[in-house]
């Protein structure tokens, strides 16, 4: 038993195996471009693992149009006859293969440099007055008495929440005479 995946493109689900072709729904891919679709299960060999880390990779081969379909409608006793027809625009792509993740340096890379923001963002609002449930005025009453991280945080929340013109512009305000 060789191994296979079933990927998710275009809001459907295949089951693939390396070297076989299929005809999808059309993809804004190039010929002869390649693409990494969402995989959702990768299995062979008796074992599957609902949460893979694989990658599948994906050639496409061309565009083509689908089958002709005739739609016919026709209303008895009135004359009334109406033809047309319809052909779907396909693309046929051709799994190169079925591997595992590959992870680079930049990739670990990337979750160390987001933890400083999002505790930093933390503490701000942790520091910062519930300003959604304040009105503009007072916003505007109390942030003369807010220090500056305060006023930034409070900024942040208001971006982040509601987003109301008066808030932002009394902040912002605030925030340049600080």
């Amino acid at each position: 038993m060789s191994s296979y995946a079933i990927i998710s493109l275009g809001g459907k689900q295949y089951r693939v195996s390396e070297g076989e072709r299929l005809l999808v729904d059309r993809l804004r891919v190039d010929e002869g471009g390649t693409l990494e679709p969402r995989v959702l299960l990768v299995g062979g060999n008796g074992a599957t693992d609902l949460s893979p880390s694989a990658t599948v990779t994906a050639r496409v081969v061309g565009h083509e149009l689908g089958k002709k379909i005739r739609i016919g409608k026709y209303r008895r006793r009135t004359g009334y006859k109406k033809h047309t027809g319809h052909r779907s625009k396909l693309t046929r792509i051709e799994i190169e293969s079925i591997g595992a993740a590959k992870r680079s340096k930049t990739a670990a890379a990337k979750p160390k440099t987001e933890e400083k923001p999002a505790a930093k963002a933390e503490k701000a609002v942790a520091a910062a007055p519930d300003v959604e449930a304040m009105t503009i005025p007072q916003i505007t009453e109390a942030a003369a008495g807010w220090s500056r991280e305060e006023i930034e945080a409070a900024l942040e929340q208001e971006r982040s929440g509601k987003a109301r013109k008066g808030a932002l512009a009394a902040l912002e305000s605030s925030l340049e005479d600080k």
